[in-house]
């Protein structure tokens, strides 16, 4: 088992960059296996003074984001080769949400591969605040250096 990693070496993998960086901190990664990552919620998101006012409720497409984040931070462990390509989100199945998460919470997201069969990588996802699953579901994904 690998140990976790910081913002630096997630950075270095993933182009994203704030406000889109989603994932603050891998806490355990099996390369071929499974990922643990971490998205710390806080007040200063830039999508909560419109989703909602008074009542601030992260959107199911950002956590979507972060939980697809999750699935290329673990392809890239398991096919080193791959780091310096983006990593497409081609589709989801079977994606639900099932409370509301908001300021202060901390989303454990994670990842296992399923399959990785003709450059598409298939993973389920789960996330939790504490012990209770907020969202969870299948994301499909290749990376541009396999497709073709």
């Amino acid at each position: 088992m690998e140990t976790g990693f910081g913002i630096e070496e997630i950075q270095r993998l993933l182009p994203h960059r704030y406000p889109f960086l989603l994932i603050d901190r891998v806490l355990e990664c099996v390369p071929g296996e499974r990922i643990l990552a971490l998205k710390n919620v806080t007040v200063n998101e830039p999508f909560f003074p419109g989703h909602f006012p008074g009542r601030p409720v992260m959107p199911g497409v950002m956590m979507v984001e972060a939980m697809a984040q999750a699935t290329a931070l673990l392809a890239f462990r398991t096919r080193p080769q791959a780091v310096g390509s983006i990593f497409y989100f081609v589709g989801m199945d079977k994606v639900r949400f099932r409370r509301p998460v908001g300021p202060g919470d901390q989303v454990r997201i994670e990842a296992r591969i399923l399959r990785a069969v003709r450059g598409i990588w298939r993973f389920a996802v789960e996330a939790r605040v504490g012990e209770e699953v907020v969202a969870e579901g299948e994301l499909m994904a290749t990376a541009e250096t396999e497709r073709a």
